[in-house]
C-alpha cells in the first residue's frame, strides 16, 4: 500500500509541476504580444521603477483603483507610491485579451499582505499611440 501511495502522489505531484510550467509559458507567451507599453507598465509597477510606470501615460491619463480615479501623472505617482508603500505582494500574468484595436485586457493574480491575501484582478488599459489614457483595475 505504501509503495502504491507513493507513486500516485509522485504522479501527482509530477503534473502539478507541469501544469505550473504550462501556466508560466503560457503567460509569457500571452505577453509577448501585448502592446509594448503594456509590458513596460506591468514591468515598472513590478520593479517599483515609478519613473518608467508614470512615463507609460499620456500627460492626463486616468486611474480607477479600489473607486478612486487618479488624473495625471502626479496623482498616478501618488497612487503608486501610496500602493508600495502600504502593501508587499507579488503579480502573475493569468491572461490577455485584445479590445480592438486601442484597448487591452490584462488579468493578473496577486498575492501579498493585504486584506484577503489573495485576488484575481482585470486591468483594462486604453491606449492612444504608444501611451495609456486610462487603466481600469477591477475585481
Amino acid at each position: 500500500m505504501c509503495a502504491l501511495y507513493s507513486y500516485w502522489t509522485s504522479r501527482l505531484a509530477a503534473v502539478a509541476w507541469i501544469h505550473v510550467e504550462i501556466e508560466a509559458e503560457q503567460a509569457d507567451r500571452t505577453m509577448s504580444s501585448a502592446p509594448t507599453v503594456i509590458t513596460e507598465y506591468l514591468r515598472a509597477a513590478e520593479t517599483g521603477d515609478l519613473d518608467t510606470l508614470v512615463a507609460c501615460f499620456t500627460e492626463h491619463g486616468t486611474v480607477l483603483d479600489e473607486g478612486r480615479t487618479y488624473h495625471g501623472r502626479e496623482a498616478i505617482r501618488g497612487w503608486r507610491e501610496s500602493l508600495r508603500s502600504q502593501w508587499e505582494y507579488t503579480t502573475a500574468v493569468t491572461g490577455r485579451e485584445s479590445q480592438g484595436d486601442a484597448g487591452y485586457i490584462i488579468r493578473t493574480h496577486v498575492e501579498g499582505n493585504f486584506p484577503g491575501g489573495v485576488a484575481d484582478l482585470t486591468y483594462r488599459f486604453d491606449l492612444a499611440g504608444e501611451r495609456i489614457t486610462a487603466l481600469t483595475i477591477l475585481p
